[in-house]
């Protein structure tokens, strides 16, 4: 399976925003990347439904979006309503996890968990069955430009161990500090999804750079 790559449209220039949708249209990305902050879970606020809708109105790709907030469960049909196809939530946001997840499923959304770097991934043994993608931080989240935090690679074959061995088909997406140096260790180790947000927007051709991080075998 090839890898997917899903740009994160928070590094976007907002003053120009449909433009830098219809060139995300336009690549290669599979999916585009939401990171919704509340400033309460992480130390910053980035956008809500009325940014996430208007993100929506011109996407031709699915929206991964990204909860980086607490008590997500209050916000879900929200989300739903403004465009996500899928919806992650944080492992540490949740008291109910499971319930969670089958509510983003009875909306119709693929179920992602995401956890941050401290969280140890065999706190998903027991809910894996019910998780269509698990969003590992490789940054601490709530800024975007921070750099790589290299146990991630562990964590990443830790839990491409864990899916293979319960025989799921759970994909592994990676986010924060993700570039053309670490890409191809990511997708060796059994990354599936790779979120890149600073790397694309800033580059000189993000098209180009997308269908680089695309090709990576």
């Amino acid at each position: 399976m090839s890898v997917k790559i899903a740009p994160s449209i928070l590094a976007a220039d907002f003053a120009n925003l449909q433009r830098e949708v219809e060139m995300l249209n336009a690549s290669d990305a599979d999916y585009i990347h939401v990171d919704i902050m509340d400033g309460v879970f992480v130390p910053n606020i980035s956008f809500g439904f009325p940014v996430t809708e208007a993100i929506n109105r011109h996407a031709q790709k699915p929206l991964d979006v990204h909860l980086m907030i607490i008590n997500p469960d209050k916000y879900l049909e929200e989300f739903k309503k403004a465009g996500a196809e899928i919806i992650s939530v944080h492992f540490e946001a949740c008291v109910h996890l499971h319930r969670t997840l089958q509510h983003i499923k009875s909306l119709g959304c693929k179920a992602g968990v995401a956890i941050n770097p401290h969280t140890p991934i065999e706190h998903l043994e027991n809910i894996l069955e019910e998780v269509d993608l698990v969003c590992l931080m490789s940054v601490n989240p709530g800024f975007g430009g921070q750099k790589f935090i290299p146990n991630t690679f562990s964590k990443i074959k830790r839990l491409s161990k864990m899916i293979a061995d319960k025989g799921l088909s759970t994909l592994i997406e990676v986010d924060g500090g993700v570039n053309q140096s670490n890409a191809p260790l990511l997708v060796e180790a059994g990354a599936n999804v790779l979120v890149a947000g600073n790397f694309v927007f800033s580059s000189d051709n993000p098209i180009s750079t997308i269908k680089n991080l695309k090709n990576i075998q």
